[in-house]
């Protein structure tokens, strides 16, 4: 079996669309939620989100013609890819048979069906493009990486959910551990500010309704009433340690275990005793080895009053009472929004960052600590703590579970 490493990440987000950018604004505690510009909210409870700003295709490696043809969430995976694929060089160094690319989104094409919907009621269906269906399936963010990148071996889109980063990052681990390709593009991508999309969210009373960007997205505090939504991507390159250290690969960071359970107890509410969230961090930390080191966890952390306090749960239930209390927990996601289907791919990337600077993000706005959510949740202020390991945990709807595990390289 292989050790499998990170030997490149790149990073679309409400926070910057690089990851020197981004890592820098978190530990600063920038906020990225504003008002929604996407469309007019007048009629909308949800007036605010994470959107990404100044994102511009072609500066990002993306032709005019391909971005006409390509859905925003693919066109962030792909800007995300290729900043992951130059920072690692792997480019000319693996055969492509054994180059594999392992990018899923929650919902996908989520802008072309609402455009489309809207050209076949109001113009009739001989004027819905002939891309509508590669542009809005969820697939084709992975279908096209590996087309850009002549990457012919597993090819696998994950779809769980919010949870969708994290199980493709897992599964990609797991098939370079186990030799099935030599390196791995993976991740998640999403862009789902549309309309449609918020009231949905909105009428399942899933997301804050605050006005004010520094009170909408509040992990762990007792003021909390619903996430924010996000967007952007996250894509890290993984690769078989033998190969990254042959070719002299720079190497931000080891994965070394993944867990991946599911609830089995509702379509969007977690499972109240946090059995199956515990348990995949237990299997986490099992195939790792955790052997007690200094311990940052990026927690799902949404901010909605039922994930926060059974995610508190899951951790002690976990690690125990002690070791919960010891660890780092932070929500990225005060700052990110929730980026859904992308969440466990920047999330990934925080992870490994966290581990190679040895400083850990803060939990901004943590103003008012929920007696319930009782953990060292960093609030306000980043933590020059330098952890020896980090994990990160995704919880989707349908009760999907994924919990990567990672440990600073020696």
């Amino acid at each position: 079996m292989n050790r499998v490493v990170i030997t490149g990440m790149g990073v679309i987000s409400p926070v910057g669309n690089d990851v020197g950018t981004f890592f820098d604004n978190l530990t600063r505690g920038v906020c990225g939620i504003g008002p929604i510009t996407r469309f007019d909210t007048a009629a909308c409870k949800v007036k605010v989100a994470a959107e990404v700003k100044d994102f511009d295709p072609e500066a990002a490696g993306i032709d005019r013609a391909q971005a006409k043809r390509t859905d925003m969430f693919a066109q962030y995976a792909m800007a995300a890819a290729i900043q992951a694929v130059a920072d690692s060089g792997i480019e000319g160094t693996v055969a492509p048979e054994r180059l594999g690319v392992y990018v899923g989104s929650g919902i996908g094409g989520m802008q072309t069906f609402v455009q489309e919907t809207e050209k076949l009621l109001n113009r009739g269906p001989s004027r819905v493009s002939p891309f509508f269906v590669p542009m809005m399936i969820g697939n084709m963010a992975a279908g096209n990486i590996a087309i850009r990148f002549n990457a012919k071996g597993p090819c696998l889109p994950v779809v769980t959910a919010c949870a969708t980063g994290s199980h493709a990052i897992g599964e990609a681990f797991r098939a370079v551990k186990y030799g099935h390709a030599d390196a791995i593009i993976a991740g998640g991508a999403e862009a789902t500010i549309t309309p449609l999309a918020v009231a949905g969210f909105t009428n399942m009373k899933a997301l804050s309704e605050s006005e004010d960007p520094n009170a909408a997205s509040l992990p762990f505090d007792a003021r909390r009433s619903g996430f924010v939504m996000g967007e952007g991507s996250g894509i890290v390159v993984l690769e078989a340690y033998e190969h990254a250290v042959a070719r002299g690969a720079k190497i931000y960071a080891e994965i070394c275990g993944y867990g991946n359970t599911c609830d089995a107890y509702h379509i969007t509410a977690p499972e109240p005793e946090a059995v199956g969230a515990a348990n995949a961090m237990r299997l986490a930390l099992q195939e790792a080895g955790y052997d007690g080191e200094k311990l940052y966890i990026n927690a799902h952390g949404t901010g909605t009053p039922m994930n926060d306090r059974v995610e508190t749960l899951a951790i002690k239930k976990a690690l125990g009472e002690d070791a919960a209390r010891a660890a780092l927990v932070s929500s990225t996601k005060s700052m990110t929004g929730h980026m859904l289907g992308a969440a466990g791919g920047v999330e990934a990337v925080v992870c490994a960052m966290a581990l190679r600077e040895g400083v850990v993000p803060p939990t901004i706005h943590l103003d008012q600590p929920d007696p319930e959510c009782d953990l060292n949740n960093v609030p306000n202020a980043a933590v020059k703590a330098d952890p020896a390991f980090a994990m990160s945990s995704s919880l989707g709807f349908g009760g999907h579970n994924a919990v990567i595990a990672f440990r600073k390289i020696k």
